[in-house]
């Protein structure tokens, strides 16, 4: 993917690391969530599932507009590739299934500091249950790929997102990777008609 052999290994990233990097994280927004105070038990449990939803939109907006733009310029294609292309065209590449700590660590900070602007204190609760949601679709995404799931809504699940992968139909089609919701709420479930 790159040719300084540095560069390549950083954008290559085993599945657990997003475990093992997030589930501290996510306790640790809770702890501090309990620490900070001024939220009551059911204002946690709200604004963790509030997070989890948002996390579910994002997850799908990202997909839809970012992951699938390829800009009109020298330099898109490349950008295209580099973004989501690679794992386009690479779906079973085991280390580049999930988003490297260069690019998930910024990112979860980025998104702490707009909900910060957003919810002040209260943020903690409501960027764990974010982050939470982000740590299960990236496992998801992995499992979805190489997993062999034998209940039925898992398989569903998975011939959801191989059919945005394989079936050309659903190229521009089929973004929700860790929920399909959002792909019927947009109409983007179902192939375009001819």
């Amino acid at each position: 993917m790159f040719a300084s052999e540095l560069l390549d290994g950083f954008s290559r990233t085993p599945f657990f690391v997003v475990a093992i990097l997030f589930v501290p994280i996510v306790l640790g927004m809770v702890a501090m969530g309990i620490h900070v105070g001024g939220v009551g038990p059911l204002g946690a449990v709200g604004l963790f599932f509030g997070g989890l939803v948002t996390w579910t939109l994002t997850e799908y907006w990202l997909h839809r507009t970012l992951f699938h733009w390829e800009p009109e310029a020298s330099w898109g294609p490349r950008f295209h590739f580099l973004l989501h292309g690679v794992h386009h065209h690479w779906p079973k590449d085991r280390l580049r299934l999930v988003m490297p700590p260069t690019v998930n660590l910024p990112l979860t900070v980025l998104f702490g500091s707009l909900f910060w602007l957003v919810l002040g204190p209260r943020v903690w609760f409501f960027h764990a249950g974010f982050s939470l949601g982000y740590m299960t679709y990236d496992l998801m995404h992995y499992y979805l790929h190489h997993g062999h799931p034998k209940a039925h809504l898992l398989r569903k699940l998975q011939g959801h997102h191989m059919s945005h992968h394989f079936n050309k139909a659903y190229k521009d089609k089929r973004f929700g990777v860790s929920s399909p919701i959002w792909d019927w709420v947009f109409h983007t479930n179902s192939p375009a008609q001819p």
